[in-house]
C-alpha cells in the first residue's frame, strides 16, 4: 500500500490481516500468508477504501452540528 500502515492490522473485522507489509489469511488454526499476487492487489485496493470511508467518517462526525429541516417541528 503507498500509504504508510501500523505493523498489524485487521481489514475490516474479515479474517485477513496486514502484518509488515504482507497479507495473511487469519483463523483459529493459525495463519497463511497470502501468495496470490492479484488477491494481495484487490486487498490493497478495499484496505484503501475502508481507509478513505473511515477518514470521510472522522470529517463528517468533526462538523458543527446543523440543524436539521426535521427538527424545526414543522411538518406538511
Amino acid at each position: 500500500m503507498s500509504a504508510p500502515t501500523p505493523r498489524s492490522a485487521r481489514l475490516a473485522q474479515s479474517p485477513v490481516a496486514l502484518r509488515e507489509g504482507r497479507w495473511w489469511l487469519v483463523g483459529e488454526a493459525g495463519a497463511v500468508p497470502v501468495s496470490d499476487p492479484a488477491f494481495a492487489t484487490v486487498l490493497d485496493g478495499f484496505a484503501e477504501a475502508v481507509a478513505a470511508a473511515d477518514r470521510a467518517l472522522a470529517d463528517l462526525r468533526a462538523r458543527p452540528s446543523e440543524p436539521s429541516a426535521s427538527g424545526t417541528g414543522g411538518r406538511r
